[in-house]
């Protein structure tokens, strides 16, 4: 029996989301089964950051902040769903002054779960969905384990996955306004 196992890179969806399909929300779960199918799914993964906060912080980080945390409360209750946290880094400054963020070792985690579980023989199937070159040498490794990895991604138009990301998966899915009608939260 083929087993899969998925994961989602938090940032690169939201991008996705937010430039493919208009900020319209997701089912997670259906996402997930959609992404695994037709196998067995062991466990699907969700990689972020939690928003940053200032000391003290706003309003507005606080609610973001909340929000984010309502989110990942909910998702730690889907069924075979694990929330893993990366940290953010300030890495300048904007032309207006406000400090640039950007999210660091989620790709590593990433990675690590892959390889980890390729090197297991827990799965023979995995279903990645990112964008991130980053990820190549985890994939690299992952397939010569034996194990076949799928992309999934948006657009390449409007949010495009790393060429290179593309060429080394075995196999590639764009989540199209038709995948989406399935998995759109209602």
């Amino acid at each position: 029996m083929d087993i899969t196992a998925v994961y989602l890179d938090g940032g690169y969806i939201d991008n996705v989301l937010h430039r493919d399909h208009r900020n319209a929300r997701l089912d997670y779960q259906k996402l997930v089964s959609e992404m695994a199918r037709p196998n067995k799914l062991l466990r699907a993964y969700y990689y972020t950051c939690m928003p940053y906060q200032s000391s003290p912080p706003t309003q507005k980080e606080k609610e973001r902040y909340a929000s984010m945390h309502d989110f990942i409360t909910a998702l730690r209750y889907l069924t075979r769903f694990e929330v893993r946290l990366g940290q953010l880094a300030i890495s300048g400054v904007t032309a207006d002054g406000f400090p640039n963020f950007v999210q660091k070792r989620v790709d590593c985690m990433i990675g690590v779960d892959m390889t980890l579980l390729a090197a297991k023989r827990i799965v023979t199937n995995i279903a990645l969905f990112s964008g991130d070159s980053d990820l190549i040498p985890a994939i690299d490794a992952v397939k010569r384990e034996g194990v076949l990895v799928t992309l999934w991604h948006g657009s390449f138009k409007l949010c495009p996955p790393s060429r290179e990301l593309c060429e080394i998966c075995d196999e590639r899915k764009e989540l199209t306004s038709e995948v989406f009608k399935r998995i759109q939260r209602r």
